[in-house]
């Protein structure tokens, strides 16, 4: 495995770069910058897949962040990436907020995006958004008022539990120390870009390639309607939802998505003079 520095649009980005064959790009989601690591690396994916895993702005080894983020500058980033590997065509994988990164590469850069592998993308745009959006503005302001260790601890506590940093060390070693690190990109960059993404049917229609969806059974409410708007969008899609598993099925569920992912590359091989 090689990890460099590439530099893309202004910034460098830290990447890990190994194996051969087709590339696929696992972008990176907001907040944990390795949640999609232990995927990469599942021996179902080892043989016929070159694996590019790199860290956006603000988060581990990549430029701190300049200006105001956005979906759009974070897909123009991504596509930056591919130019500068001399890569031609991949296949994308996104969890949270990296599938909304990835739907927004899909429908600026068709060219460039062979598949995209959605893990649950943010529900932004589904009937219970306002909710969504309110738990995010209520975060926000205890960032403002109380600062970004805070809020840190307040969000984490709530969805996994107050001892939050045990089962992120369990799953992850070394994510809750890099997560603290990064917590300001996480409230000051990336919740603004996320609450502020808009993506409707004209971007939709833009989207020529394959889409797999990937949920859980214990996901809760907002991410079954997410899936249902992935199925509304594109009706053709691959779609997967794993038993047990929760918003967290990356980490959790690592094998069996693994193996969803490599059923459906294998379905959509990339002609190997276009990788």
């Amino acid at each position: 495995m090689s990890v460099r520095l590439v530099p893309v649009r202004g910034a460098e980005l830290e990447v890990s770069d190994w194996g051969s064959g087709e590339p696929i790009v696992f972008v990176q989601t907001a907040l944990t910058a390795d949640e999609l690591r232990p995927l990469a690396r599942e021996p179902a994916l080892e043989n016929g897949y070159r694996k590019i895993l790199y860290h956006r702005r603000g988060y581990a080894g990549s430029s701190a962040v300049d200006g105001p983020g956005s979906i759009a500058r974070d897909a123009a980033d991504c596509r930056a990436l591919l130019a500068a590997m001399a890569i031609d065509r991949a296949h994308f994988v996104g969890v949270s907020y990296s599938a909304a990164v990835v739907l927004q590469l899909a429908a600026d850069a068709p060219q460039c995006t062979h598949t995209m592998g959605l893990l649950e993308p943010p529900p932004v745009h589904t009937p219970s958004a306002s909710e969504f959006r309110a738990a995010n503005d209520r975060l926000l302001q205890t960032r403002r008022v109380r600062g970004p260790t805070v809020a840190l601890d307040e969000f984490l506590s709530t969805v996994i539990g107050p001892g939050w940093r045990d089962v992120v060390e369990d799953q992850l070693p070394g994510s809750s120390a890099q997560m603290e690190r990064d917590t300001v990109t996480f409230f000051d960059t990336d919740l603004p870009a996320l609450l502020g993404w808009q993506f409707g049917l004209a971007d939709v229609r833009r989207v020529e390639c394959p889409v797999l969806h990937v949920g859980g059974t214990d996901s809760g409410r907002w991410f079954a309607e997410v899936r249902n708007v992935i199925l509304d969008w594109f009706p053709q899609a691959d779609d997967v939802v794993i038993d047990g598993a929760d918003h967290s099925l990356a980490l959790t569920h690592t094998r069996k998505v693994a193996d969803v992912l490599v059923a459906f590359l294998g379905r959509h091989p990339i002609p190997r003079a276009a990788a």
